[in-house]
């Protein structure tokens, strides 16, 4: 592979697309497929030869089964066979080019030598599935898991982007340990309405309150129904989707640069292709993904995140996917992390610009760059090359506003901090780069919503005595509670207080909130109420105070009082009697562990199934 990034648009464009990069694996500087051009038919190092090779009536059986699909003996014997994972559905807008882009990606398999098959796997639309497509992120994992490693392929291209199918698909894949690809969907063309330039989710919310304020009417509204999103693909700001797909670039699964690609841009399919050679060298060179997914890699990844000013939803994604490579990420890795890294994105919500903007002025290859080695492990391998530091050889940023200088961040320390006390014993988090200075060291009486329900029923209701110095609360939409954590945790503020010019509050949940979203919000707080933690025990009018310089999030209650509460605190019902719902109840953890799958990310041996 050339170079990541080069200094001309033309060559930005069409840098992941060059053929397939040298793999990072110790095959003494040879190159992989000249190496197995002649590896004969039925080569037992091939997982998929199992099936087709082992002899007997199973293998006979298989072959005839291949052939009823409609192949020829000379298309799949003796060949890596591909599965290519697509996440594509027709309610998914996020990802309703991935059937043309699944097509590119078998285009580079076949030329590669491979064997492609598509697996349809689980949609999880950000914007249609309810109540969460959180609450389905473990089971696209499962599915991703369970299908690699039920059915005769070597290897995996990945295709997802929205929220949870980039954490889900990787979780899935990093279990089975096959050689793997991830390719992202890309973020969506910016949006346009009356002369501005609109980020999805940001402007939403934004935009929302303006029509709850009165400045804008239902005119307006449907003008911006059509202006918002004007292209497949995912959020065009920050989001978690994202960030979340540059947390994949930085892990090394992608091919360079993928990350930021718009994804009706020509060099998103050149891209995709470029995915489907490199597997085949990948699983010819025996480079499974656990050779990508170490402690340092995560780290960047946390580094990264935070350099982006990117979503709070990423901590709980890192730390499942970390998890499911067997090692230890926590809440305190992203707090050392974030007091050391600058903010060097200048990207909505946190900052000015969109993804488009950020893709131009260099991508993540320039982002990561001028994070360098004070801040990377510059010499741990990715799919592309046999180093970090090799893959940005030569990478440049064209816009210093976009993708700031490390002397000039958009902030000095990262756009996330974790918070603790005897309200969030666990942990918490808040996104403080997008809210209000002033509201970063805030004292006031709590106003509390067991659930969002009654919350929208209630909070423009003037006799709750809200003002701007009150600290909103919302409970009961944790990982159980919610269920599945749903993006709540951006409370709104009361119509009157819009009126008012009042744009920010302090607002408290165990809930999420979208990567696009914006404000005072502190998120996850853990343990959860559902399961007892303090916020199940908040009342209105008890002070609350948020120090984020200090770390802290504290119930100015006494401990008397809230030993009190706790013994006639009694349990919610649980919400399901069977389904996968039950199941997700019984097994779930907790924001600050990952809100993972006890038998998923426990430590176990799975055995490869019997082919023959």
């Amino acid at each position: 592979m050339g170079r990541a990034m080069s200094g001309n648009e033309e060559s930005r464009a069409a840098a992941p697309a060059v053929g397939p990069a040298e793999p990072a694996a110790h095959n003494g500087g040879a190159d992989p497929v000249a190496r197995d051009a002649d590896r004969p038919a039925g080569d037992s190092e091939l997982r998929s030869a199992r099936w087709y090779q082992a002899g007997g009536l199973r293998s006979f059986s298989h072959r005839a089964r291949t052939r009823q699909l409609g192949f020829l003996p000379e298309e799949h014997m003796g060949k890596p066979v591909i599965a290519v994972l697509n996440t594509w559905s027709d309610i998914n807008p996020c990802h309703q080019h991935l059937r043309e882009r699944a097509e590119a990606v078998k285009r580079g398999v076949w030329q590669a030598g491979g064997f492609p098959l598509e697996f349809p796997v689980s949609t999880l639309s950000e914007t249609f599935q309810k109540p969460t497509p959180m609450l389905y992120r473990n089971l696209l994992a499962m599915e991703t898991e369970e299908l690699l490693r039920s059915y005769p392929v070597d290897g995996a291209v990945l295709l997802g982007g929205c929220d949870k199918t980039t954490p889900a698909l990787l979780m899935g894949a990093a279990s089975v340990d096959l050689p793997a690809v991830f390719v992202p969907a890309g973020p969506m063309l910016r949006g346009h309405w009356r002369g501005e330039t609109l980020g999805s989710g940001t402007d939403m919310w934004k935009y929302w309150d303006e029509k709850r304020a009165g400045r804008i009417g239902d005119r307006e509204l449907a003008e911006l129904e059509g202006g918002l999103a004007r292209s497949p693909g995912t959020c065009m700001t920050m989001g978690t989707a994202s960030t979340m797909t540059s947390a994949a670039e930085v892990l090394g699964v992608t091919m360079p640069g993928a990350a930021a690609i718009p994804a009706v841009d020509s060099a998103h399919s050149r891209m995709a292709a470029a995915a489907g050679l490199r597997i085949v060298s990948l699983v010819r060179s025996g480079a499974r993904l656990s050779r990508f997914l170490t402690r340092e890699a995560y780290e960047d990844a946390i580094t990264t995140v935070l350099a982006l000013g990117g979503s709070t939803n990423a901590v709980i994604h890192l730390i499942a996917m970390a998890g499911r490579s067997g090692l230890p990420l926590s809440l305190d890795d992203f707090d050392r992390i974030a007091r050391e890294v600058p903010v060097l994105a200048d990207v909505r919500p946190g900052g000015r610009y969109l993804m488009e903007d950020f893709y131009y002025a260099g991508g993540l290859p320039g982002l990561l760059a001028r994070l360098g080695e004070n801040h990377l492990h510059l010499d741990r391998p990715t799919i592309a090359h046999d180093s970090l530091r090799e893959q940005l050889a030569g990478a440049l940023v064209h816009d210093d506003e976009v993708i700031r200088t490390p002397d000039n961040p958009v902030a000095t320390g990262g756009g996330l901090a974790v918070l603790r006390g005897n309200l969030a014993p666990d942990g918490a988090l808040i996104k403080h780069i997008s809210a209000e200075p002033h509201l970063l060291r805030h004292t006031g009486p709590a106003v509390v919503f067991d659930d969002y329900r009654s919350m929208q029923r209630t909070i423009n209701d003037p006799a709750l005595g809200i003002t701007a110095d009150s600290v909103l609360v919302l409970r009961g939409s944790g990982p159980l509670g919610g269920p599945g954590m749903p993006e709540y945790g951006m409370l709104p503020i009361p119509d009157y207080l819009l009126k008012q010019g009042v744009t920010d509050m302090v607002r408290l949940s165990d809930a999420r909130m979208s990567g696009t979203s914006y404000g005072a919000c502190v998120l996850h707080i853990a343990p959860e109420s559902h399961v007892g933690g303090p916020l199940a025990l908040v009342r209105t009018g008890d002070a609350i105070t948020l120090d984020v310089e200090a770390r802290t999030l504290r119930l100015d209650v006494s401990e008397e009082e809230l030993a009190r509460r706790r013994a006639a605190w009694q349990p919610p019902p649980a919400r399901y009697g069977r389904g996968y719902g039950a199941l997700y109840q019984e097994h779930i953890t907790q924001a600050d562990t990952g809100c993972d799958f006890t038998f998923l990310s426990r430590p176990g041996d799975v055995p490869e199934p019997y082919a023959g």
